[in-house]
This record gives structure tokens, C-alpha cells and sequence, in this order.
């Protein structure tokens, strides 16, 4: 009861005190609009055709003016207001003015009147007497005149073709001419102190690759990398392993339908294996860093991590950088040293038509290569690994003379992502046929040499040569056995 009769006498108090701020606010409102209604009065009563302009206090009266007698003109109406002494301040004395004006304060209460000369006493340093040139009429009354302050100069309006500098006189704090020259500093480059080829360049210019749109160079890439390159480049090879491992599941290894007969004919020699093994090792590891930093943030980065397949990426590209330029001369020692085994002739086109024998019985009867190692080694070893190499040697920075600029490793990319996929499929089809997919292959190039029995069955008319003499069973070993006495006494 106690605690509940305490906040009924607060309440009461703060309402009062409430009441007392409502009725002291209504009060000081309602002087105040009768003081400006007072000063607006004592301005219009004060209009006469000259004075002193005289700052009056706010404490001290303002004393009534006498009236002015009549006169023939304008020019000869003389200033008049009542002589009084201003105690510490000043004597305002009169003089003539060629033309009246009046001008009124904003401030309330305090009226100033225009003069061109006044004369005051030493003892007026407080005051400061203030002289106004002859104001226009103002039709609208005093008190409402508005327009730019004397000398004030409007600035030019902005154009499109300002620099920064310039906008920032004509329109402070728009700065679109800088963020202009950014967008389109691939036009014309910006201004840098910096060393080196297309640092003033920001922004690339605009163009249109084959799949991307008209846009930016940088957009124009990425657009041809993201939506074309990856997604049908990672289709093409996926579809090749899931035909390849189709076609094992229906048919199984090929060959092997000839006994072995224990002799043996020397199908690659030394130098010829140890090219095509440095080769195939870094196009291994080039194809399989390669699809890691392509296609690894889809599949394995979900499963292994963020953290590992940063390392992973990171030590793969620095593999994919180093065995590039094993790939390129060993690519080079291959194809000078198969060359002479792989022109086309009349027999290659009977394979082609009957794609080698592989949906039939027997294999199609073909000399050392038949027209499908053939056009892997034109098409992917040539035609592929020369398009592969001058792309992958401009990303490297190895090719000299360029500037290697955005632009170029751009274009170096697309052109190597598109080549790499399709050798990739190409390859993988004959990394099969060499390992898996044929009986007897994979031997053949670790040790350089199969049997006889494989030499008839998968290459007959290259058998036919050996046994003819036209071709030596040996070309590096002597000791080895042969196929008979033509073979030998061709050696």
C-alpha cells in the first residue's frame, strides 16, 4: 500500500511539472511571434528616403521618426533621423544621397537604412557601421529578396568529354570521368609510373569470342572457358571412357588367336621405346594435372576438401609446368623417329572402311602401323602436339619476342584447353589399344619385341615384309631368332 500510494504522488508530480513545460512553451511562442510582428512594424514605419545604417541594440528602444518634409525631387530629399546620443556607441549625423533605398534586415527588431558616408566618433569602435549599394525595388515587399551574392560567377555546365579535373570544377564530387577511363582503358591505357606492358590497363577492351558475348576481353574468356570448353570438353572425354570401357565389357582383350612360335622379331628399338615411354610419362602427368586443375573443384575438392586440393592444385601446376617442355622435345624425337612408318598408302584406306576388323572376325591385314595409329600420330602427335606445344609455350613464357599480355594468355588458353581435350580423347583411345584392349601390345613396347605369331595375326603385311627380306627382324640385336632363311640372309 505504502509503495503503490509513492508512485501515485510521483505521477502526479511529473504531470505537473508536464503542465508547467506546456504552459512556459505556449508562453515563449507567443512572445516571440509578437516580437516579430513588432520588428516587421517598425520596419515599415522607418522607410524614409535616406539614413545611416545603424545597428541598434535589442536592449535599447528605437525612437520614432519625424515626419519629412515635402520636396521637389528625389534628389534633394535630404537623410533624416532624430539626433540622439547613443551612450559608448556613436552620433549619426545626416548627408544627402543621390537615391533612396531601404533595406531591412532578416534579423528581427533591427532595421538598417543605406548611406553612403557616416561620420562616427572615436568612442564608436563597438560599432560597426556597415554601407549597402542601392538596392533595385522589390516589388514583393522587403525581407523576401533572394538571388546569388555580389561577384558570385555560376560554373559551366558538365560535359561528357571532361577529364576528373575539370568535372571537379564543374560538378564537385562526380567523379565519372575517372571510372569512364577505368572501363575504357583498354582503348586508351591510363597513365601508370610503373614498368611494363598494359599496367595503365584496368579494365580489357570489348570483344567477342567465338561463344561468348560483345564484353569485356576477361568476360569474353570466361565465358568461353565456363560454358563451352569445360562442360562439352569434359563431356568428350567422359563419353570416351564410358565407349571405351563398353567396348572391353562386349569384347574383351583382342588378339591372342595365334599360338606363340617362340621367335621373336624386334618391333621398336631402344631409342624408339625410351622416346615414346619420356613422352607418354609427361603427357601422364600433363593430362592428369591438367584435368585436376579443369575439372577437380567439381569432383574432388567436395570430397577431399578445400585445403588439400588447394595443395594439390598448387603442386600439380608447378608438375604441369615443368614436364611441358620435357613433352615438347620428346614429342619432337617421336615424330622424327616413327615418320618414315606412318605415310599413308592404298591399304590404309581397306582398314579405314572396315574400321580394322573391330566389329568383325579378322583383323584387316596392315604394314608396322596401321590407319589408325596413323591418324593418331598426324592427328595427335602433329597436328594436336604442335597447337598443344605453342599454346602451352606461351603460357610458360617461353617463346620470345611476346609481351605476354592478358590478352594472349587468354587466347593461349582457350587454344591449349581445346587441343588438350580432344588429344586426351584421342590418346586415351590408344593408351587402351596399348595396354588393356589388344594382347600383347603392352610387351611390345617395354621390351621392343613380340612374336611371331602376333606379327601375323596383328600386322600382316609388315609379317609378309620381314619374311620376304624386304624389312630386317633386327634392326639393333643380333643373336636373336628368326623367321627363316630369308629373314637371315637378309641381314
Amino acid at each position: 500500500m505504502q509503495i503503490s500510494t509513492a508512485l501515485r504522488t510521483e505521477s502526479l508530480a511529473a504531470a505537473r511539472m508536464n503542465a508547467r513545460r506546456w504552459v512556459m512553451g505556449a508562453v515563449f511562442v507567443t512572445a516571440s511571434i509578437g516580437m516579430i510582428a513588432s520588428g516587421h512594424a517598425l520596419a515599415g514605419a522607418a522607410t524614409v528616403p535616406a539614413a545611416a545604417q545603424v545597428l541598434a541594440p535589442a536592449t535599447e528602444p528605437v525612437a520614432p521618426a519625424s515626419p519629412i518634409p515635402p520636396a521637389t525631387s528625389a534628389e534633394s530629399v535630404p537623410a533624416f533621423v532624430p539626433e540622439r546620443e547613443v551612450p559608448t556607441r556613436a552620433v549619426i549625423r545626416t548627408s544627402p544621397i543621390p537615391k533612396p533605398a531601404i533595406t531591412v534586415l532578416a534579423q528581427p527588431l533591427l532595421v538598417a537604412t543605406a548611406a553612403p558616408t557616416s561620420t562616427a566618433t572615436p568612442a564608436s569602435a563597438p560599432l560597426q557601421l556597415a554601407q549597402a549599394a542601392p538596392a533595385a525595388p522589390d516589388t514583393a515587399g522587403a525581407g523576401n529578396q533572394r538571388g546569388a551574392p555580389a561577384g558570385f560567377t555560376a560554373p559551366d555546365e558538365p560535359k561528357p568529354d571532361e577529364t576528373n579535373a575539370q568535372r571537379a570544377k564543374t560538378q564537385p564530387l562526380n567523379n565519372a570521368p575517372f571510372w569512364r577511363g577505368v572501363q575504357q582503358s583498354g582503348e586508351k591505357a591510363g597513365v601508370t609510373n610503373l614498368p611494363g606492358p598494359e599496367l595503365g590497363v584496368l579494365v580489357q577492351r570489348f570483344v567477342q569470342y567465338p561463344g561468348s558475348n560483345f564484353t569485356t576481353a576477361g568476360e569474353a574468356w570466361r565465358q568461353v572457358r565456363n560454358q563451352w570448353i569445360l562442360p562439352y570438353g569434359g563431356a568428350l572425354v567422359a563419353i570416351t571412357l564410358l565407349a571405351l570401357a563398353m567396348f572391353y565389357w562386349s569384347k574383351g582383350s583382342i588378339g591372342g588367336h595365334e599360338p606363340d612360335t617362340g621367335r621373336k622379331i624386334e618391333r621398336f628399338t631402344p631409342l624408339e621405346r625410351a622416346a615414346h615411354w619420356t613422352n607418354a610419362i609427361a603427357f601422364v602427368v600433363l593430362g592428369v594435372s591438367g584435368l585436376v586443375m579443369s575439372f577437380g573443384k567439381f569432383i574432388l575438392m567436395p570430397v577431399i576438401g578445400h585445403t588439400l586440393f588447394g595443395w594439390l592444385t598448387y603442386l600439380l601446376k608447378n608438375a604441369h609446368n615443368f614436364a611441358g617442355p620435357l613433352f615438347a622435345v620428346s614429342l619432337v624425337i617421336v615424330f622424327i623417329t616413327f615418320i618414315k612408318d606412318n605415310f599413308p598408302s592404298k591399304d590404309d584406306l581397306t582398314w579405314m572402311l572396315r574400321a580394322g576388323g573391330l566389329f568383325g572376325g579378322a583383323e584387316v591385314p596392315s604394314h608396322r602401323f596401321n590407319a589408325g595409329e596413323k591418324i593418331v600420330f598426324w592427328g595427335g602427335v602433329f597436328g594436336l602436339g604442335v597447337i598443344v606445344v605453342a599454346s602451352g609455350l606461351v603460357l610458360d613464357k617461353l617463346v620470345p619476342g611476346l609481351e605476354y599480355l592478358r590478352g594472349d594468355f587468354q587466347i593461349a588458353q582457350m587454344v591449349h584447353g581445346v587441343a588438350t581435350l580432344l588429344m586426351v580423347a584421342m590418346f586415351l583411345g590408344h593408351i587402351y589399344m596399348g595396354t588393356i584392349g589388344m594382347k600383347g601390345a603392352y610387351s611390345a613396347m617395354r621390351s621392343g619385341y613380340v612374336d611371331e605369331a602376333w606379327a601375323k595375326e596383328h600386322h600382316a603385311l609388315w609379317y609378309a615384309d620381314i619374311k620376304a627380306g624386304k624389312i630386317p627382324a633386327h634392326r639393333s640385336t643380333a643373336g636373336v631368332p628368326t623367321i627363316g632363311p630369308a629373314v637371315g640372309s637378309a641381314r
